[in-house]
């Protein structure tokens, strides 16, 4: 991955000139001006970039990527990284052993145990929040993917069918049933022996490591007392069902934390979108340089620019159309940076009844049906309605470039000459006169487009579309209404919108995980397009999805990446918009920033620090 520095020249003159003048101001504290804040602090439960950010840094994971790599690894809580070389990886690549470091305290002074790396593990498998990030894990570990999946194989009933929304069995027979499961399937899987962890898996998984590393959030280590002490799960057989798929707000570990990080959690201001981090006086590695991290969600550009400008914040998050204002910024560095990452629009295809959004819930000009975006004409005059050179020249400012579909185009799976659609109303103008059986053009509909709030890229997104769609029809209304980043992800998960954007940070460098996610029917965002999708997925792409995962040929593999692909351009499963380039604004007086690509957050805080 490379970094580059981009610099207008006249900006070039600018920092030369400023930064030999810079004053720190709050040279021990460290400012980050976001959009939006984190969704939860459960590392089982989380599973989006403003959670993940926080977690990184309180916790610890086993393994880290060494500086900007993302295939090379370094020891953190484990003492090795486990290779076929060191005899840490044995089986065929189906065993993997950690040796676990000694002399590691959590943040209330409990120490590091190999039984707490157990917990971690088994706790979050238990729990398996659904559209959380669990996926990875159990399909890793035991080929499934999903708690509820493999419950259903190994006992013939999902769990969804043994166990109530409150964790209660709908029958007492069923305890016995998942007392042996947890007993036979859950427990063999992570295993400790002496001052070891030992994981088996069902097969080799290539990426395994990468899911265990720093960044992967929902590895974090727990402590396995304090959660206990919180009311997570007991670590016993009997009752394990209570804790599954919590809601997010009833989890003991919702707004707490006590890992073993650098950085100690002391303030969650959910009015403010402000989280406070301290330093870890007692962190058994290297300390960090700074006493004090803010990470705060400020949704507006001119008071996160105001305040860069005062010296009150140390980096902020720029839309892209507001670059060229950066020639007028003084005492500023700017990093380009590819991320693996991309920007796409997704439908639902079965909308929650108890959806605000439906309107009507007719076809009837006022409101939408909740099943309106099953019509794959209906989907297809939306991706022709975009204008998507639009987007990356004038929008992204020449900073992204075009997909064609949810795959970035440094993974394999990706070739550009694969099919994409082009911007064309009249295309769009003849799919929507087809859409409903024609009932769509006569009788026109109202649709809510959502967005995060602060995120002007994806609203900007959205109006591209909304503009274009009215132009063609008096009776099309489309609604944008953006949402707090935490109730926005809410909104998804339950199926209560209509349509997306939304922005995919791989969280492993495989195609396979973004494939999943998008497209199979198990999948975060697969899953949260709703039954209709759902079903075209078992039916059309699961079964692709899962042979292209244990395909060990790379061109084999790349032939059924591009099919599914070529499958989603065919059925319209959704716009895919860019993938971006992403701009970084920080302070001159900022040192030792780096940036991996697969990471969820902004700033290396552990090792980042202030210096004139």
């Amino acid at each position: 991955m490379k970094r580059n520095f981009f610099l207008f020249t006249i900006f070039l003159c600018l920092i030369m000139a400023f930064t030999a003048n810079a004053e720190v101001k709050n040279s021990d504290t460290y400012v980050l001006l976001t959009i939006g804040e984190p969704d939860s602090l459960d590392p089982g439960y989380a599973y989006d970039t403003h959670s993940g950010e926080v977690l990184t840094f309180v916790y610890d994971n086993l393994i880290a990527y060494d500086g900007e790599s993302i295939f090379k690894f370094i020891p953190i809580l484990a003492t090795n990284v486990p290779s076929k070389d060191n005899g840490l990886i044995i089986d065929d690549g189906k065993t993997y052993i950690f040796p676990i470091r000694k002399g590691v305290f959590f943040h209330n002074g409990n120490e590091l145990s190999p039984e707490d790396v157990e917990y971690t593990f088994e706790r979050n498998i238990l729990f398996d929040s659904v559209g959380g990030p669990y996926w990875m894990v159990i399909g890793a570990l035991f080929n499934y993917q999903s708690l509820n999946e493999m419950v259903e194989s190994k006992i013939g009933f999902p769990l969804t069918d043994m166990v109530n929304e409150d964790g209660s069995l709908k029958n007492q027979e069923y305890a016995d049933r998942l007392i042996k499961f947890y007993q036979e399937e859950i427990d063999p899987a992570i295993k400790v022996e002496g001052d070891t962890v030992i994981f088996h898996l069902i097969k080799p998984f290539a990426p395994f490591l990468n899911l265990l590393s720093k960044y992967a959030y929902w590895s974090s280590i727990m402590d396995k007392q304090t959660c206990i002490d919180w009311g997570c799960w007991d670590g016993k057989a009997d009752g394990w069902w209570k804790y599954y798929n919590q809601k997010k707000e009833s989890s003991p570990l919702f707004d707490k934390t006590n890992g073993t990080g650098p950085f100690i959690l002391t303030e969650w201001d959910r009015t403010q979108q402000k989280v406070v981090l301290k330093k870890n006086e007692h962190y058994w590695g290297e300390k960090a340089k700074l006493n004090q991290v803010i990470i705060w969600g400020v949704d507006e550009w001119n008071t996160r620019r105001a305040m860069f400008e005062a010296g009150d914040a140390d980096q902020v998050y720029i839309p892209t159309q507001y670059i060229q204002q950066l020639e007028n910024l003084k005492g500023s560095q700017v990093y380009q940076e590819e991320r693996i990452t991309v920007t796409n629009l997704h439908f639902n295809w079965t909308i929650s009844k108890t959806s605000p959004f439906l309107g009507s819930s007719q076809l009837d000009g006022n409101g939408i049906p909740p099943d309106f975006f099953a019509d794959e004409n209906c989907r297809r005059a939306f991706c022709y309605a975009f204008d998507y050179e639009a987007m990356i020249n004038d929008v992204l400012q020449g900073y992204g470039k075009r997909i064609v579909s949810v795959l970035p185009s440094n993974l394999l799976g990706y070739n550009d000459q694969l099919p994409r659609y082009e911007y064309d109303l009249i295309k769009a103008r003849e799919e929507f006169q087809k859409a409903w059986g024609g009932k769509v053009w006569d009788e026109g509909f109202q649709v809510t487009l959502a967005y995060d709030t602060g995120n002007e890229v994806f609203q900007t997104a959205c109006e591209i579309l909304k503009e274009n769609i009215e132009s063609l029809n008096p009776r099309f209304k489309i609604e944008i209404q953006g949402f707090q980043w935490p109730s926005f992800l809410d909104f998804f998960k339950s199926g209560q919108l209509p349509a997306i954007v939304v922005s995919w940070i791989a969280d492993y460098p495989d195609p396979h995980n973004l494939i999943f996610s998008h497209y199979h029917s198990n999948g975060a965002v697969g899953h949260a397009q709703g039954e209709g999708f759902n079903e075209f997925a078992k039916k059309n792409l699961n079964h692709l999805i899962e042979a292209a995962i244990i395909e060990t040929n790379s061109n084999a593999r790349q032939k059924l990446y591009e099919d599914i692909q070529i499958a989603a351009y065919e059925h319209a499963l959704g716009i895919p918009l860019f993938q971006p380039t992403e701009v970084h604004l920080i302070k001159s007086w900022v040192k030792g920033w780096e940036f991996n690509p697969i990471q969820c957050g902004e700033a290396n805080f552990d090792t980042i620090y202030k210096e004139e």
